[in-house]
């Protein structure tokens, strides 16, 4: 029974670092509102807010595109609710557990609205601090 439900998990969630390691191929989509995505997003996501998703996914993502859906962070639930839009319309889809919190809290870097990119120092609570150190998980 555990091991089913480990799979399971794995087969829908996915988090900031291997996404940043697999981003060729993939489809990250930010599902928060514009002022949310002008404060910050991850660079090249796409910006479809999940009440939108129904209605435009089918134009903007290719249909066996590999999907990931992220949301401001583990306190929301938003990228659930976006990753079942995308399930619902067919594709396959991932939810980036952390959000958009631990991918600018391990360090990657970040997109404003105005096209400005930054990259904070890792918060070493949450990733490994330094060059060339992993956490191997």
């Amino acid at each position: 029974m555990s091991v089913e439900y480990f799979a399971a998990k794995l087969a829908h969630e996915t988090d900031p670092s291997d996404v940043a390691a697999g981003r060729d191929g993939l489809v990250v989509v930010d599902s928060r509102s514009a002022e949310s995505w002008d404060q910050g997003h991850i660079p090249g996501a796409l910006h479809l807010p999940t009440a939108e998703i129904a209605g435009r996914a089918r134009s903007l993502v290719d249909r066996d595109a590999a999907v990931v859906v992220y949301c401001w962070g583990p306190g929301c639930n938003g990228a659930t609710r976006a990753a079942l839009e995308f399930a619902r319309l067919g594709y396959a889809v991932k939810e980036m557990i952390g959000g958009f919190e631990y991918w600018a809290r391990e360090g990657f870097a970040v997109e404003t609205g105005d096209g400005g990119v930054a990259r904070r120092s890792p918060d070493p609570l949450t990733a490994p601090a330094g060059d060339g150190i992993a956490c191997a998980c």
